[in-house]
């Protein structure tokens, strides 16, 4: 047995098919079911039974997939904190970013932190969707979680700060001569959105909602270059955090009134090792609240 095949079976059971869990591994499909069929080979059971719903685990596979997901979790640490010493670290990093969230903070925390630990490998999921990113981390999947904070945030939580979120407008709009647009000054704009399960969609949603406002849906993108390109072209404003502006599209946009801000937390997995810790350091000497935004 290999810890490759605890990581295929544990894919499998929260997937609930081998497709599903080659594509969220990426690796090819008849890979994951033949580490499958070797594995039930060498242990002498059936993991899984397929059902109209897909594949589940039998009683056997659950308690042989709760202490596999132990055996993974601990293999994980130990490649983290493996070959360490004084001045070095050698081992991978998994970051969870939902998107849109510390777009300039964490990869400055990053650049800080790989010079500390220049043989770190660090690995980057970007990940719009707020249930997707709980997800991982009750997997035990991530080092750490940089997400706006939800109600079923864990305790290892650490909040850093708020984003402030600012409105990008059309190089013609009639606003731009505002140095802060009240968000009822929109009423009737078409909106460049972002995926409807996405937490920057959800920040729009909740603003408008709490300003009587319903939003008129122009068109819905997934990365917040895009949203600020657009609504630069006249596709219709946009709503985003201030630190995911590009700085070509900076004098477009314009902090609101009321106010709209997200709280960013970051998630720790059980056990921090040295790296993790030291990134949330860095991560809490970043500036938050927003940033000043230059325009004429």
């Amino acid at each position: 047995m290999s810890l490759r095949q605890y990581e295929y079976a544990l894919a499998v059971a929260e997937e609930g098919s081998v497709t599903a869990a080659a594509e969220l591994l990426r690796v090819a499909q008849p890979s994951v079911s033949q580490q499958i069929r070797g594995l039930e080979r060498e242990l002498g059971v059936s993991l899984f039974t397929r059902t109209p719903t897909g594949l589940v685990p039998t009683a056997v596979g659950r308690a042989f997939l709760r202490e596999a997901e132990v055996a993974v979790n601990a293999a994980r640490r130990a490649r983290a904190t493996a070959r360490a010493g004084a001045d070095e670290l050698v081992g991978e990093l998994v970051v969870a970013v939902q998107l849109g969230f510390g777009a300039r903070q964490l990869p400055r925390a990053l650049g800080e932190l790989r010079r500390r630990f220049a043989r770190l490998e660090v690995t980057i999921l970007e990940e719009p969707s707020a249930a997707e990113l709980e997800r991982l981390c009750r997997r035990g999947v991530l080092d750490l979680a940089f997400m706006a904070e939800c109600t079923r945030t864990p305790a290892s939580a650490h909040r850093l700060g708020d984003e402030e979120f600012v409105v990008v407008l059309g190089a013609e709009h009639r606003l731009l001569a505002a140095d802060r647009i009240d968000l009822r000054d929109l009423a009737g704009e078409p909106w460049v959105r972002f995926d409807a399960d996405s937490a920057l969609d959800g920040v729009l949603r909740t603003a408008l909602r709490d300003n009587d406002l319903t939003p008129t849906t122009a068109a819905r993108v997934s990365q917040t270059a895009t949203a600020a390109r657009w609504a630069a072209g006249g596709l219709g404003v946009t709503l985003v955090p201030s630190a995911a502006v590009p700085q070509d599209y900076e004098h477009l946009a314009r902090p609101l009134s009321p106010v709209v801000t997200q709280p960013v937390v970051a998630v720790l997995r059980p056990a921090p090792g040295p790296v993790e810790t030291a990134l949330l350091d860095l991560l809490r000497q970043e500036t938050w609240h927003g940033r000043r935004l230059e325009h004429s």
